[in-house]
C-alpha cells in the first residue's frame, strides 16, 4: 500500500512549503492539553513549573508542525520519540507527588520495550496507519518513561542507582540509534515518499533519525548523570 493511501493520525506527510501551516488542532487533544494544564496551575511551586513545561512541550510535539513533519520524516519521528523519552516524561515525572518508589529495573525494563518496540518495522507501520494504534504506544511509551525517570528522580532512590540506571537508559536508546543509523538499507517504506518529497534518500532519513536517538540523546542523558553524580557525591561528602 503506497503512503498516499494512508493518512497517518498527524495528517498527511506535507511539502517544505506547507509546513508551517500544518498545525493539529484536533479537539479531543486540545481538550487533554487543557485540562492537563489547568491540573498543573493547582500544583505547587516547582511541580506547577514542571508540569506547565510538561504540557508546552507535549503541545510542541502533537500540535505544532512537528507532528506532521513526523508523518513525512523518519528523523522527525525520531526526534520526537527523543522529546517525549528524555524531556516530557522527566518533566511530568517532577510535576506528579512524590511517592514510594517501585526500583528502577521494572521501569527500565518496560521503558526499553516500548521504545524498541515502536522501532519495530512491522509495528511501525501498522501504527502509522491506525490512530488508534498510534495513540495506544504514544501512551505507553511516556507512561513508561515517566515511571522510569519518576523512580530514578525519587529522593528515596540511590544516588548509584540513579545513575547507573541513566546509563543504561542511555545505552538502550544509543544502542538503537545506532543500529538505526547503520542499517544497510530503509526499514520503514511508509516514510520513502515523504523523504523524497524532503530532498532525502529514505536511508539518509532513517540515518539521520538514529543519529539524532544516538549523539543528542547522550548529551540530555549526561546532564541527567551529571545531577545524579551530583547527588552521588553530596552523600558520600554529606
Amino acid at each position: 500500500m503506497s503512503v498516499g493511501s494512508v493518512v497517518p493520525y498527524c495528517g498527511l506527510p506535507p511539502a517544505p512549503a506547507d509546513l508551517l501551516a500544518t498545525w493539529n488542532f484536533d479537539p479531543p487533544l486540545l481538550m487533554v492539553l487543557a485540562l492537563a494544564a489547568a491540573a498543573a496551575l493547582g500544583l505547587r511551586d516547582r511541580c506547577r513549573l514542571a508540569g506547565l513545561a510538561a504540557v508546552a512541550v507535549l503541545t510542541i510535539v502533537f500540535v505544532s508542525p512537528l507532528c506532521t513533519l513526523a508523518s513525512a520524516l523518519f528523523a522527525a519521528r525520531g526526534l520526537h520519540h527523543l522529546v517525549l523519552a528524555a524531556l516530557a516524561a522527566p518533566l511530568l515525572a517532577t510535576a506528579l507527588p512524590a511517592g514510594r518508589p517501585s526500583g528502577v529495573a521494572a521501569p527500565l525494563g518496560l521503558s526499553s520495550l516500548a521504545l524498541w518496540l515502536w522501532h519495530w518495522p512491522a509495528l511501525y507501520e501498522a501504527l502509522y496507519r491506525n490512530g488508534g494504534l498510534y495513540w495506544l504506544m504514544q501512551v505507553f511509551l511516556l507512561a513508561s518513561f515517566v515511571w522510569f525517570w519518576r523512580n530514578v528522580m525519587s529522593a528515596r532512590t540511590a544516588p548509584v542507582t540513579a545513575l547507573l540506571a541513566i546509563a543504561a537508559g542511555a545505552g538502550q536508546m544509543g544502542l538503537l540509534g545506532a543500529l538505526l543509523t547503520l542499517a544497510p538499507t530503509p526499514l520503514y517504506p511508509v516514510h520513502a515518499a515523504g523523504a523524497l518529497l524532503w530532498g532525502l534518500d529514505p536511508l539518509q532519513d532513517q540515518q539521520f533519525a538514529g543519529l539524532l536517538m544516538w549523539v543528542p540523546a547522550f548529551f540530555i542523558y549526561g546532564g541527567y548523570a551529571l545531577w545524579a553524580a551530583r547527588r552521588l557525591d553530596r552523600a558520600a561528602f554529606p
